[in-house]
C-alpha cells in the first residue's frame, strides 16, 4: 500500500493506493466519524464489491443506498434520493457517507455530503480508472443540469480516498480506456516525462499489466495532488486540469449524456484543444498528431462525429461553467507537458477547430 497525502491548509487527507484495500477495515475505521454510516453505490458496482465493503465495516452496521448506473442519472433527483435516505435514517451531523463506485457515484455522494446539514463527512472508494486517477481526488462534487455538466455543486473534500486497484480487474474495456484519457491529460498539461512513459508502455497498459497500472494510477494521483495543493478551489493553476473538458462537456451536453463516456468526450476535447492551440500558433505543429496517436493507441475516439452540429456544440460551450465575464476560458497547449489557461480565442477560431475535429 502507498499513501499519497493531499496537503491542504485546513482539510488535507490521505489517498491509499494498493490491491485489496477495499477489504481492509483499518483503512476505513481510522477516518470514519462516530455517527451513522451510509454506503452509496450503483446497480453495477454493488453486486461486485458491496459485500466486501460491508464485511470490512461490519462493526459499524452501515446502511446502503443503490443508485441507477449512468451519467444521465447524475441529477438533482438522484441527489435528493440520498438526502431523503439520510433524513429517513435520522442521520446527524456526525454521519458518514461512503461512495463506492465511479465518478458519478462519487460526485453525487460528495454533493449530498456537502449539502446535508451544511456538511458531513464522506469517504471515497473509486472503482473505475477515471475515478481513481481524477474524480475522487480534489473535492469537486456536484450534479448535472440538462443544459450543462456539473453546473450544480460544491467543493467538499473527502476524509480519505481508498483506491483498491484490484477493482479494475472487472472494469469493461470501454470504461478502462475512458479512464486513460484523464491519465494522458496529466502528461499533456504538466508532466512530459510521464507522457513519454505512457507512449513507451502503451502495450503493457492495454494488457493491464499490474505493475504498469499501479504506476500510472500513482503517478496520476501525485500529479493531481500537487496541483490541488497549490490551488484547492480552482482560482488559478487547478484550471489546467480542465484540458479538453470544455469541449468534452459540450459534447456530453449536446448528446444528453448518453452517447459518450466522460473520458471519451474529454479525449475528443483534448484533440480539439490541441488543434486550436496549433491554429493560434501557441504550440508546435504536430502536437495534436502526437496526442491523436496516443489516444488512438488506447482505442479512444479522437474526432467529433460528423452528425453533430457545430452550432449546437458552440452553444453548449457558452454555458460552460469555466466561462467568465471576459469570455470562455480554455486550457490550451504550448507543448506536451506545458499548458496554460487562455481567454483569447475568437469565436471563429474555436468554430474552425471544431470543424477541423469533425470526422
Amino acid at each position: 500500500m502507498k499513501t499519497i497525502d493531499i496537503d491542504l491548509p485546513a482539510n488535507g487527507y490521505p489517498v491509499y493506493v494498493g490491491r485489496g484495500l477495499l477489504a481492509q477495515g483499518e483503512c476505513w475505521r481510522r477516518h470514519l466519524g462516530d455517527g451513522d454510516v451510509l454506503i452509496v453505490s450503483n446497480e453495477t458496482v454493488a453486486p461486485l464489491y458491496l459485500e466486501t465493503l460491508l464485511e470490512a465495516l461490519a462493526d459499524r452496521s452501515p446502511e446502503v443506498h443503490v443508485l441507477p448506473d449512468g451519467e444521465q442519472y447524475k441529477t438533482v433527483e438522484t441527489w435528493q434520493g440520498i438526502i431523503d435516505r439520510l433524513v429517513g435514517m435520522q442521520a446527524r451531523r456526525d454521519a458518514n457517507l461512503v461512495a463506492l463506485g465511479g465518478g458519478v457515484v462519487g460526485d453525487i455522494t460528495g454533493f449530498a455530503a456537502a449539502s446535508y446539514m451544511r456538511g458531513i463527512r464522506f469517504l471515497q472508494s473509486p472503482t473505475t480508472l477515471l475515478a481513481q486517477v481524477d474524480a475522487s481526488v480534489g473535492g469537486k462534487t456536484g450534479v448535472n443540469h440538462e443544459r450543462g455538466k456539473n453546473l450544480i455543486g460544491a467543493f467538499h473534500q473527502p476524509a480519505t480516498v481508498v483506491i483498491d486497484s484490484a477493482t479494475l480487474d472487472t472494469l469493461p474495456a470501454r470504461e478502462f480506456n475512458a479512464g486513460l484519457a484523464e491519465v494522458v491529460k496529466y502528461g499533456a498539461i504538466c508532466d512530459a516525462p510521464f507522457f513519454d512513459w505512457l507512449e513507451e508502455n502503451a502495450g503493457a497498459i492495454v494488457d493491464r499489466d499490474e505493475s504498469a497500472i499501479d504506476t500510472l494510477v500513482e503517478r496520476s494521483v501525485r500529479n493531481k495532488a500537487e496541483i490541488v495543493r497549490q490551488d484547492e478551489k480552482e482560482a488559478g493553476i487547478r484550471a489546467l486540469l480542465n484540458l479538453g473538458h470544455s469541449f468534452g462537456h459540450a459534447l456530453e451536453s449536446a448528446t444528453a449524456y448518453r452517447r459518450f463516456l466522460h473520458g471519451e468526450a474529454v479525449a475528443i476535447g483534448m484533440v480539439t484543444a490541441a488543434r486550436l492551440s496549433e491554429r493560434r500558433g501557441l504550440c508546435p505543429a504536430g502536437t495534436s498528431t502526437r496526442l491523436v496517436r496516443m489516444l488512438s493507441r488506447f482505442e479512444l475516439p479522437v474526432a467529433i462525429p460528423a452528425d453533430l452540429d457545430v452550432d449546437a456544440l458552440a452553444s453548449a460551450l457558452s454555458l460552460d461553467k469555466k466561462a467568465v465575464a471576459s469570455g470562455l476560458r480554455l486550457v490550451l497547449l504550448h507543448a506536451i507537458g506545458d499548458a496554460a489557461v487562455d481567454s483569447d480565442s475568437h469565436a471563429d477560431e474555436i468554430r474552425a477547430a471544431l470543424e477541423e475535429s469533425r470526422s
